[in-house]
């Protein structure tokens, strides 16, 4: 069975990947394969060029992540046009990874989703979230709500998901997910 984790930014679901991870769980991660793959496929690195401009990559062959951002910031069109060049080579590299666990912050908003069999909701408070992703990337506030306001609201995802592990600082993740992991495997 395939089993996907969502979730906003802050939410917690790299610690969750964490914790399966440490069980003995391998967990693809949709963020960090498509920098991989935004970096070494050819094909990518024409069609974003083509679309954002000759300073996309800089001169040492690495993304031009301060344009890109802005690029993408910029409108709801400039973010999809970006998501369809990357998305289908996410999808394909996660496909052949063999692996059953993902993670990805824009499970549904990508469609991704369609790939797994179950997935699961992390979320928390969202002063919690701006707090962590603040302190982690430590960008501003208003940084972090643009960021936050380009994702699905968390009560979407909440909605669309099987399951839902709450990562407010107070619960037992691991013994919730521990609860989902058993029920998957029923």
């Amino acid at each position: 069975m395939k089993i996907g984790i969502a979730g906003g930014i802050g939410s917690g679901k790299s610690y969750l990947s964490r914790i399966l991870e440490q069980k003995g769980y391998q967990v693809y991660d949709c963020d960090a394969a498509a920098k991989r793959l935004i970096r070494t496929e050819p094909e990518i690195r024409k069609q974003l060029t083509d679309l954002i401009g000759p300073r996309t990559y800089r001169e040492d062959g690495e993304l031009n992540k301060a344009l890109v951002s802005q690029f993408l910031l910029a409108s709801e069109r400039n973010a999809k046009a970006i998501n369809a060049i990357v998305h289908p080579y996410v999808f394909r590299d996660f496909e052949a990874s063999g692996l059953e666990w993902m993670e990805s912050g824009i499970m549904f908003d990508s469609g991704i989703n369609t790939l797994v069999d179950k997935t699961i909701a992390v979320i928390a408070p969202k002063d919690v979230r701006i707090q962590r992703v603040m302190e982690r990337d430590r960008i501003s506030k208003e940084k972090v709500l643009e960021w936050m306001d380009r994702q699905m609201p968390q009560r979407d995802v909440i909605k669309k998901a099987d399951f839902v592990v709450i990562n407010d600082g107070q619960m037992d993740i691991e013994r919730q997910l521990i609860k989902i992991i058993d029920q998957c495997n029923k």
